[in-house]
């Protein structure tokens, strides 16, 4: 039988993992200097979960989620973001209680929606997620954003553009709301079938449509800017002060509209402007859902964070050329010629991963020079020839291979010789 991946999926393979690995470092070390600590959630939550923390009429919902019913007649959902789990986690866990608040979560792990495959969008991706939940200062709004703009210039990524807005509190949202429902009611019959299910539930959604993005409707929509409260216009000022005194650039985007239904206040996206990234440009987005921990059951715990796909990251970074430090040199090579010197070898090899040294050796039992070009091709920084003679005489020559030098060392010294001379 011939299988393959699953559609939507991919296999990272040996010499792309090392790309992942320095990522997921660099995110981990960020996290640490600001203090956000990890949550680590199951992959699959009561669906419940999702259709209230995200929101029923949000595609993601409608169409996206991985939804099954378990052996206990359960209805169960493959993660499909990482909010409303981190959220469920801070309720359950009574988090809310702790001394110290706000409570900075960070995450990283596998998320699945069912949609179109296509370059840097899976079914099955790997998110970053950051949530700050506790506080309701625009200071921390600035922050999280601060961190998220922090991951992509740690890793060398220029032409970033942080793009905000805000949605206002719940009056401001009420009064949008009823200008939509009334904008756009004389043309609904005009726009997708989305649309039209949307027009009562959740107006704001319209504007987020793909389908209808060009209908002359969408260019003369009220602006949600026009609405705010006087508290909404003064949280926002606050959060753009803050990011001028972080030195961070941003441009105001009334049109912008995240996909799910949580949040509120301040939302943002970080953009890549430039050559070589093709149309997909938006790298990352979040925002402030005051009032998710009371929709899941918790109290009044204001929240904000982001998410940023890693497979976007990488894509980002190789379409900008640039090059992560993956390099994984091989330090000791131990090549074994007969019976009793791989015995001794596979002692040593052992010997030298015991004292932190990498170290490998032949396993196929080729011969001497196709060993000496697997040693090459691992960039092995050492390598050691072992045969009858070295056997006898516990000495063996250790040839460094940049140089070509080699030096006799006894068996019994070899390790403290690499340790010293690595």
């Amino acid at each position: 039988m011939n299988f393959k991946v699953p559609k939507g999926t991919q296999d990272i393979l040996p010499g792309q993992s090392e790309k992942w690995q320095y990522v997921e470092r660099v995110i981990r070390d960020l996290c640490d200097k600001y203090r956000y600590n990890e949550i680590r959630t199951p992959m699959f939550e009561a669906t419940e979960l999702f259709q209230r923390g995200v929101g029923d009429t949000t595609d993601i919902v409608q169409k996206e989620m991985y939804t099954f019913t378990d052996k206990g007649d359960r209805s169960l959902t493959l993660r499909p973001e990482g909010t409303a789990s981190a959220v469920r986690a801070y309720v359950e866990h009574k988090m809310f209680g702790q001394v110290d608040q706000p409570v900075k979560l960070y995450y990283t792990g596998p998320m699945f929606r069912y949609e179109r495959q296509q370059a840097g969008r899976y079914r099955q991706f790997v998110q970053f997620g950051v949530e700050a939940i506790g506080s309701a200062d625009p200071a921390i709004d600035a922050e999280v954003m601060a961190l998220a703009m922090d991951v992509y210039t740690t890793l060398g990524l220029k032409d970033l553009k942080l793009v905000i807005n805000s949605l206002g509190d719940k009056d401001t949202r009420d009064a949008h709301r009823s200008a939509l429902i009334a904008h756009f009611t004389p043309v609904i019959g005009e726009l997708c079938s989305d649309c039209q299910s949307r027009l009562e539930k959740n107006p704001l959604r319209i504007l987020d449509c793909k389908v209808d993005a060009k209908h002359p409707a969408m260019a003369t929509a009220p602006s949600l800017t026009n609405y705010l409260t006087d508290s909404s216009a003064e949280y926002f000022t606050k959060v753009k002060q803050y990011l001028d005194v972080l030195g961070i650039s941003y441009e105001v985007d009334p049109n912008l509209v995240r996909g799910l239904d949580y949040y509120n206040h301040t939302a943002f996206e970080i953009m890549i402007t430039g050559e070589g990234f093709g149309s997909i440009t938006t790298l990352c987005g979040g925002g402030r859902y005051n009032g998710l921990v009371e929709d899941i059951g918790g109290p009044e715990s204001p929240g904000i964070g982001f998410a940023l796909s890693i497979e976007r990251l990488l894509l980002a970074l190789e379409a900008k050329n640039i090059e992560l430090p993956t390099e994984n040199d091989l330090e000791m090579y131990v090549v074994a010629m007969g019976e009793e010197a791989k015995l001794k070898a596979v002692e040593l090899v052992s010997s030298f991963r015991a004292k932190g040294i990498s170290a490998d050796m032949d396993y196929l039992d080729r011969k001497m020079k196709a060993q000496m070009k697997a040693a090459d091709r691992a960039k092995a920084k050492f390598v050691i020839v072992l045969g009858e003679t070295e056997i006898e005489e516990q000495v063996v020559n250790v040839k460094t291979m940049a140089t070509g030098d080699q030096t006799k060392v006894e068996f019994g010294q070899l390790v403290q010789y690499v340790l010293e001379n690595k």
